[in-house]
């Protein structure tokens, strides 16, 4: 639905994807990285959204690049901001995920695959299908820093300076806990939330960004 309206881009982000880069990660050069993609295409304001991850992404994106930013949108966030811990199930992922990285190193990318086994069929084989592509110190590089805990903002009170629509879609596993959106939604000022789960749901990213244009 999305696609038919708008133009999409779609980055893999440093270190992640196809996307070789083995150095240190910060939430800065990440979104760093996307404000630099977007001058580079000639795009002076996005919508700019992520999953998981890539809404923490999104997030800094925002606070360090608002002149961009035309809307966000938000799936499965994770951090509550560095005056809160995160949800002990995400600790524990990503904890799980550092070590895993680190095996990478030593044993090339197969390592990965225990990450995978707990998925369903077929997004599992097409998931792992998708990884044996990856470069291994990547991998590593990135995993090294989901597993250092670092959050994009000090607290949830920064979503306040973020003046744009934001759309908001909650997490619906114990890694991504809804109450993570819930507390985003208190403090920007002019956010909106979707359901996952609703039928409906990708129309209404598709409408969030068309009332924007």
């Amino acid at each position: 639905a999305l696609a038919a309206t708008h133009r999409l881009v779609a980055p893999d982000l440093r270190g992640s994807g196809r996307s070789v880069y083995a150095g240190e990660l910060s939430w800065d050069r990440l979104a760093d990285d996307a404000a630099a993609l977007l001058a580079r295409l000639g795009i002076e304001r996005a919508v700019v959204g992520g999953v998981s991850m890539g809404s923490a992404v999104a997030i800094r994106f925002a606070l360090r690049h608002p002149s961009k930013l035309r809307g966000l949108v938000l799936m499965s966030p994770v951090y509550p901001g560095e005056d809160l811990p995160l949800a002990e199930p995400a600790r524990v992922a990503m904890h799980a995920m550092g070590e895993v990285g680190r095996r990478v190193l030593e044993q090339g990318i197969d390592a990965l695959r225990p990450l995978f086994e707990p998925l369903p069929e077929p997004v599992r084989s097409v998931a792992m299908q998708m990884a044996l592509g990856f470069d291994a110190k990547s991998v590593a590089a990135t995993t090294r820093f989901l597993a250092s805990n670092e959050q994009p903002m000090s607290s949830a009170r920064d979503l306040a300076a973020i003046d744009v629509p934001v759309l908001l879609l909650p997490g619906i596993d114990p890694e991504h806990p809804a109450e993570v959106a819930e507390l985003y939604a208190r403090h920007f000022e002019r956010a909106s939330i979707v359901e996952q789960t609703a039928p409906d749901a990708m129309e209404k990213i598709a409408r969030f960004c068309a009332d924007l244009d």
